[in-house]
């Protein structure tokens, strides 16, 4: 493949979500960001709505939300913070949430998910990590379409992970009915597909003037790794594995690809530490994206793949 002209920034893996808004109005602008109840999304959501954008935080928990909203107010003085209930491992409160959204909708940030959880199958028989972090988000963002048409020049940032250098998407036993359950490479085909999703996503949207990129947020302490093996997650920290970003720097990237006017029409791309991820070269440091996460024919096919699923979902809920 032929790498294009990456796109750079003066930001880093230590700049802030603060810092990389700084300066950008996005007053008269909408957001929904999934997940911001914890972690990353709480920081993603409190920039954007410092910035003046009215902001949506899409949770399972609402009564957390509804604290991080109220802390958000405080400290931001902006009055457009609101909560709204989303499982994204519930096709039926998915298709709840986009049915109750009006008006345009200018970013939309895909940032919910589970890492490395035991196997668990949703109600439709997906399995579980698969069915929120891709199959969720991608039904969220088909179904706002037309919100997101309406507010031109809309983005769209979808969360995947370094983990996706670990597998490619397994289209002959994504749930893991014949292998044998693996945490984590359902984890890293989950975050290969939120990247595939943006350069399908980019592909069939950018007619309408929607932006669709994927981002890696750094490894952050959160709860996103309760599913993990803590002596081993400590024995990580410890030796200096993992360089952990906090959470105000872990939103960072999903703000900048939100937000920065550098880039205006750039789409179905991959950026970590708030720059375009070089290649990953197979062998080198566990950095930059995967040739199987860019595959266009790859995402061609998951897309579909993924069209069928929900039909067949709302299918089983409507009889």
């Amino acid at each position: 493949m032929t790498e294009p002209t990456l796109v750079t920034t003066p930001f880093n893996a230590r700049s802030t979500a603060a810092e990389v808004v700084a300066g950008i109005d996005l007053t008269g602008r909408r957001a929904v960001v999934t997940g911001a109840a914890s972690g990353i999304g709480v920081e993603t959501a409190r920039a954007l709505a410092g910035a003046g954008a009215e902001v949506t935080l899409a949770v399972r928990n609402t009564e957390a939300g509804d604290e991080v909203a109220e802390d958000i107010r405080a400290k931001t003085g902006s009055k457009e913070v609101h909560v709204a209930p989303l499982d994204l491992a519930d096709q039926g409160s998915v298709e709840a949430f986009t049915a109750a959204w009006d008006g345009p909708l200018h970013i939309l940030v895909n940032n919910a998910g589970v890492m490395m959880s035991p196997e668990t199958r949703t109600p439709d028989g997906w399995e579980l990590q698969f069915a929120t972090n891709h199959l969720g988000h991608f039904a969220l963002a088909t179904g706002l379409l037309p919100a997101l048409a309406a507010a031109g020049r809309a983005r769209v940032v979808a969360l995947s992970s370094v983990g996706h250098l670990g597998s490619a998407v397994d289209f002959d036993d994504i749930d893991f009915v014949t292998r044998p359950y693996d945490p984590e490479i359902a984890y890293d085909q989950s975050k290969t597909a939120n990247a595939l999703f943006a350069v399908e996503a980019h592909r069939r949207w950018a007619g309408d003037g929607i932006t669709v990129n994927a981002v890696h947020p750094g490894a952050i302490l959160s709860n996103l790794t309760r599913h993990m093996d803590q002596e081993q997650l400590a024995g990580a920290i410890a030796n200096g594995s993992y360089v952990f970003k906090t959470p105000e720097q872990g939103a960072a990237t999903s703000v900048l690809v939100a937000t920065s006017p550098r880039l205006e029409g750039v789409g179905g791309r991959y950026f970590e530490d708030c720059n375009e991820a070089r290649r990953h070269v197979p062998g080198g440091p566990r950095e930059g994206v995967a040739d199987h996460a860019l595959d266009p024919d790859a995402a061609a096919r998951l897309w579909q793949v993924s069209l069928d699923r929900i039909a067949e979902s709302k299918r089983r809920r409507t009889v």
